[in-house]
């Protein structure tokens, strides 16, 4: 274990130094986001408007928290591909450390990456006027259920990017990250949608992060007397762990079988 630790943080100080010396992509990355979030909460949200009341503003912005640890999936499959393409995982796999480490550096940095996102994501929001009013305790909470999402589609993402094989395959995976993000209440409640596809939407794992944040930062929420949604802090906690128990060993074991 001390090894694999030991070998884990040094696989994520080569990205990190990556982030130094190409420090473009990762502005870039921010930059993007920030943009995303002043279009839908100043060019989209003035036609919005939010069932019980409230500010569209405040229900928007735990969605967008949500929605960028979802987007993670794909640069966390770009950079497995193009270490697999390159021949660079070949050569780790070569090299006297443990097999696990490429896989736990890879995650550390992402989540390394998340955070620096979710900060710049929290600053931009509290600069269009969103804020939480929950107290300290609820708001580290709602944090800590974002990060734990965003560690679950690590996993999704690194298992996706040892299957896909090439950036072709990776795109074409990536675009699914829209429908599944959209299909949620991050946007729109469910309850404007044709009940078939709202109880899709409230069944979607990220539509339980975003509802259980909402609460949490007493945020306006979406009104529905369905199980999923009453339940959603404890969902929150459920839908993540059942992902990471899916596809951590799938990672792991597709790792394994790489050059078979």
């Amino acid at each position: 274990m001390r090894w694999a630790l030991a070998d884990g943080w040094t696989i994520t100080r080569r990205e990190l130094i990556h982030w130094v010396r190409e420090p473009g992509s990762v502005l870039f990355g921010l930059a993007f986001t920030v943009l995303i979030a002043l279009i839908f909460g100043y060019l989209l949200g003035g036609a919005m408007i939010v069932p019980g009341g409230g500010d569209y503003k405040e229900f928007l912005m735990p969605g967008m928290f949500a929605m960028n640890m979802l987007f993670g999936i794909g640069s966390t499959m770009t950079a497995i591909s193009q270490d697999i393409n390159k021949g660079v995982t070949d050569r780790f796999r070569s090299m006297p450390m443990s097999p696990a480490a490429v896989l736990l550096g890879r995650s550390i940095a992402d989540m390394l990456d998340s955070v620096l996102l979710l900060t710049v994501l929290i600053l931009c929001g509290l600069a269009m006027g969103w804020q939480s009013n929950g107290n300290a305790g609820e708001t580290v909470l709602a944090v800590a259920l974002l990060l734990l999402l965003r560690f679950a589609f690590i996993w999704v993402g690194i298992f996706c990017g040892l299957m896909a094989g090439n950036q072709a395959m990776v795109t074409a995976m990536q675009t699914m990250e829209f429908p599944i993000g959209f299909l949620s209440s991050a946007f729109i409640p469910p309850s404007t949608m044709p009940s078939w596809l709202g109880a899709i939407a409230e069944w979607n794992p990220l539509s339980s992060t975003v509802t259980a944040i909402r609460d949490l930062f007493g945020n306006p929420g979406i009104v529905s007397d369905s199980w999923i949604t009453q339940n959603a802090i404890l969902m929150a906690v459920v839908w993540p762990v059942a992902l990471i128990a899916i596809f951590f060993p799938l990672a792991v074991r597709r790792y394994r079988r790489l050059s078979r």
